[in-house]
């Protein structure tokens, strides 16, 4: 879900750039120290899973786990999004240095979207946390596919179509997203509960 250098306008480039810089600066603020490591860990996941790509006409769908970011970090997601992009973008050219920030907003910014939204499901027992984790994993997918979509339009009508294909094309990865972001929070609730703590404060 990477826009690539040269495709985006100047103003789209600068509005995407201040909004990351915004969010980063909040994600950094309300990182605790202790969380440093769990946030390295899983930047180096988000890192890894975008390697995998499958290439359908002028996309590349691959894993993005921005939903697990989420609702694992909060607001600590922009910040860890971040860092995996640019060293994406330095050590394989995927997306780009100058669409950093447009990148980082369709990633990190349905997040922590998610992290708010699902929190009052994530709390629950049974069936409800279920339910929340694995719309945390789909919807996140939908919500970066839409923001791609949008930064893409929002350049020109001429990118109708791409931002279109982009949509459709997502649809079965928000499924696989879902179902992998149900078992590793059903996973870490039976063996690291205290990871979660922050969808409790």
């Amino acid at each position: 879900m990477h826009i690539s250098e040269g495709v985006l306008s100047p103003a789209v480039l600068a509005g995407g750039a201040g909004l990351a810089v915004l969010g980063t600066a909040v994600g950094l603020k309300k990182m605790d120290y202790e969380a440093i490591p769990r946030v390295a860990i899983l930047s180096a996941a988000f890192f890894v899973a975008s390697l995998i790509r499958v290439p359908v006409g002028p996309v590349g769908l691959h894993l993005v786990l921005n939903g697990l970011l989420g609702l694992l970090l909060g607001w600590a997601a922009v910040p860890a999004i971040l860092i995996a992009l640019v060293l994406q973008a330095l050590l394989f050219q995927f997306g780009g240095l100058t669409v950093l920030g447009v990148n980082t907003v369709i990633m990190a910014a349905p997040a922590v979207f998610c992290f708010y939204a699902y929190r009052p499901l994530l709390r629950r027992p049974g069936k409800p946390a279920a339910v929340g984790a694995f719309a945390c994993g789909a919807s996140a997918i939908l919500l970066s596919g839409l923001l791609a979509a949008a930064a893409l339009i929002a350049t020109g009508e001429a990118f109708l179509q791409v931002a279109e294909l982009v949509l459709a094309a997502h649809i079965p990865v928000l499924i696989i997203e879902g179902i992998i972001t149900l078992f590793i929070f059903r996973f870490i609730k039976k063996v690291r509960p205290e990871m979660l703590e922050g969808m409790y404060e």
